[in-house]
């Protein structure tokens, strides 16, 4: 491994430059943790951020009824948006003698407060939305002591791994000008939750293990599973049940990481008020005290950079327990006025695949080597699936998607790139697909 693979968070006499001005192939081997508030030689403060700026135009729809009345609105007009995904500032201090700082604060959608939704699943009723933070959200903030290259103790706010898209969040490590979709839509993005993780190196392997706050079942969704679970309605999370976490890396071959990364926790009974569990004043069990909500996410991921090319790819499949009893009282519990609460149904599983690879065509030109500028032509396939009902829920065949994206990612210089795309979701016939132009531009580097 390179020295930046070594660098993160050591006493200060072994500190190692840390920019995220070198090569693509050194920052694909680099998780999230790693590439968060690393430090140049003798700096005790770390200043560096991310950030992304998008323009889309989809040439389908933006109904709420494009799915269910399908052929009504085969022929509506494109429509455009402008974007500001991610503005992100990350700050780091080290302490002296093994112990760091890191906090990641994240710009969302350019602002902040509130915002006003249209409600699928409220038959396209409009209403307005204030999420925790608004839209700005402490990312990260933890405190850490670095016993050994082996042996990492972190305690805060931290990010939960489970994933591709999440161990390797930022901008410069995927093609697309939005993070990949399936993931994306299926797993919180970037997970990031209140608790303690230890995590080390040990020879080709890096390992990590978390215990964070549970996720809430009463946020999952038919469209974004449990994606919204990690999220909180209120001033604080609730934490009422706990969930498990871990991942482990191998660095096979130059080039070359393999991961593989889940997630282990129960939903139900994880939210405010805790009034479902447990036993009544006649001391008989309540009618959910015994619901679990078991949620099981497993995932394997590569990353391979090496001879011109970059191939990205991984695999995701979930579980929740008891998904039929939760979307009973998830409804009753919406019907309450002004409920946090979404009474969409969520399904048992989901599942998320995907892979991506591109080629640096400005390899084979010296001028353009040497100034290290790099041009690369990608494409990228997955496919996705939200909502996969037990046998005794409702069957929703929208949720099923294929997607193809090709474009271009040109390097002018290593810290920032100008992405284009044209993708398309295909879906099941009795849908229209959904085809897309994509143009952004984004940079990651630490300035201090």
């Amino acid at each position: 491994m390179n020295d930046m693979k070594k660098s993160i968070f050591r006493p200060a006499a072994m500190i190692c430059c840390a920019l995220l001005t070198t090569s693509l192939s050194a920052q694909a081997q680099v998780s999230a943790a790693d590439s968060v508030m690393q430090h140049a030689k003798g700096n005790r403060l770390s200043v560096g951020g991310y950030g992304e700026v998008a323009f889309s135009r989809n040439f389908y729809s933006d109904n709420i009824y494009r799915y269910t009345k399908a052929a009504q609105y085969k022929d509506d007009p494109s429509h455009g948006r402008f974007d500001i995904p991610h503005a992100v500032v990350y700050l780091g201090y080290d302490f002296g003698k093994g112990w760091t700082m890191g906090t990641e604060i994240e710009f969302e959608h350019t602002g902040t407060g509130s915002s006003v939704e249209q409600e699928f699943e409220e038959a396209g009723e409009w209403e307005q939305e204030v999420e925790k933070g608004g839209e700005v959200e402490l990312e990260q903030f933890w405190i850490q002591k670095s016993f050994s290259r082996a042996l990492n103790v972190r305690a805060g706010h931290i990010i939960v791994p489970v994933g591709l898209n999440n161990a390797h969040h930022e901008p410069l490590h995927f093609f697309t000008v939005y993070r990949p979709e399936g993931e994306n839509t299926i797993l919180p993005s970037t997970w990031h939750d209140t608790g303690l993780s230890i995590w080390g190196r040990l020879g080709k392997f890096k390992y990590e293990a978390e215990i964070v706050a549970g996720l809430d079942a009463f946020q999952f969704s038919r469209d974004n599973w449990v994606k919204k679970g990690a999220g909180s309605a209120f001033e604080y999370k609730v934490a009422n049940k706990y969930g498990f976490a871990a991942r482990l890396d191998h660095y096979a071959i130059p080039g070359l990481r393999i991961g593989v990364s889940g997630f282990y926790g129960r939903s139900m009974h994880n939210t405010y008020p805790h009034d479902l569990e447990g036993t009544n004043a006649n001391g008989e069990k309540k009618a959910y005290d015994g619901v679990k909500g078991t949620v099981a996410i497993g995932s394997v991921d590569f990353t391979f950079d090496r001879f011109n090319w970059i191939v990205r790819g991984q695999a995701d499949y979930g579980y929740v327990g008891d998904a039929t009893t939760i979307n009973t009282i998830k409804r009753t519990r919406a019907k309450v006025s002004n409920s946090p609460y979404s009474s969409m149904p969520v399904g048992k599983n989901a599942v998320s695949i995907g892979v991506e690879a591109g080629y640096n065509v400005f390899s084979q030109w010296a001028k353009t080597r040497l100034d290290n500028q790099k041009l690369y032509l990608f494409g990228r396939y997955e496919y996705y699936d939200s909502y996969i009902p037990a046998s005794d829920q409702q069957e929703y065949e929208f949720t099923k998607k294929n997607r193809i994206a090709v474009g271009i990612n040109y390097y002018p210089v290593p810290q920032i790139a100008v992405k284009a795309e044209y993708s398309k979701r295909f879906l099941n016939t009795q849908y229209n697909n959904e085809p897309s132009i994509n143009i952004g531009i984004a940079y990651e580097g630490f300035f201090l």
